[in-house]
């Protein structure tokens, strides 16, 4: 059952994070459902101008549009994650999602603000909610490469300020998180400060964060004993920083990076152990069993669990 991203964050607020998934195929949707159906949580399903584009927007509608027939107890929202202007007028008016991510972090406050209130002006009018952003996070990740150097923590002092003059509805925040599988380089972990005093500023307003996937190293391990050349060094954001996350007004968490690691690790240990085989299928299963897996257990871990 599709819902309002809103409706998601006013019960979720302070209680459960909700786990954003990131997916690119009919295996991921599959996988992603099964998993939320497994454990009665409800997720949101983020698509990424780069997903838009490698399987067309119509093409990735159908299959949500099937998902919602296959799984009818999932409870769900559509969310288009890291659009630009065009990315997101394009998506108000596909009729596709409940929220938008119009992201001008890179710009300045001012052009931040104007922007991201333009869009909330067109999506309020058809009831579609959006998600700004508001610092800059590093990583590689799809569209998004931005190196540390050029990466900036959400400044408290301007979130009350940013969400009243923008009219979003949810804020997402660097707070030491990046994209891809290097989260914490520096060593430093999530900066729980900066959620705590955003949260004092603007208490009860739902609040975002990106590159939350784990990067565990069992995984990273296996991949790169399956051929794969991934740093022992990846780290990602650990359980008991999330949890603390959402205690501050966390209430979507973003992953991506985590569901890419299970991919390759099955594929490179499927084509590693079974050279002579070549049917997408098999190692298909084997991934959408796993995404499955991973998906009820990490909505297990944000307390999302039993909460459709």
């Amino acid at each position: 059952m599709r819902v309002s991203i809103q409706n998601l964050y006013k019960h979720a607020y302070g209680k459960f994070g909700i786990g954003a998934f990131n997916v690119f195929n009919a295996e991921q949707v599959h996988g992603v459902f099964r998993g939320a159906s497994k454990v009665s949580a409800p997720v949101i399903i983020q698509l990424t101008p780069i997903a838009r584009d490698y399987l067309h927007p119509k093409m990735l509608e159908s299959i949500l549009a099937g998902a919602e027939k296959i799984y009818p107890d999932v409870t769900f929202t559509v969310h288009l994650d890291h659009g630009n202007y065009d990315h997101c007028i394009d998506a108000i008016e596909s009729g596709t999602y409940n929220s938008v991510m119009i992201d001008a972090s890179h710009e300045t406050f001012e052009e931040n603000v104007r922007l991201t209130r333009e869009i909330a002006q067109l999506a309020h009018e058809k009831g579609i909610a959006v998600e700004a952003e508001l610092g800059v996070l590093s990583g590689v990740e799809d569209h998004i490469s931005i190196d540390e150097k050029h990466a900036l923590y959400t400044d408290p002092r301007q979130a009350d300020e940013f969400v009243r003059r923008s009219s979003c509805d949810s804020l997402a925040i660097a707070a030491g998180t990046s994209h891809g599988v290097y989260k914490f380089s520096g060593g430093e972990g999530l900066q729980l400060n900066i959620l705590r005093e955003i949260q004092q500023r603007i208490p009860g307003f739902p609040l975002v964060l990106h590159g939350a996937s784990a990067v565990p190293a069992e995984e990273v391990n296996r991949i790169n004993l399956a051929g794969g050349t991934i740093s022992a060094e990846a780290k990602g954001a650990n359980d008991e920083e999330l949890l603390k996350a959402i205690s501050f007004g966390v209430c979507k968490i973003n992953i991506a990076t985590d569901m890419r690691l299970i991919w390759t690790r099955i594929h490179r240990e499927f084509f590693r152990n079974s050279p002579k085989l070549f049917d997408m299928v098999v190692p298909g299963r084997i991934y959408m069993d796993a995404l499955e897996a991973f998906v009820a257990q990490k909505c297990t871990l944000l307390k999302s669990n039993n909460r459709n």
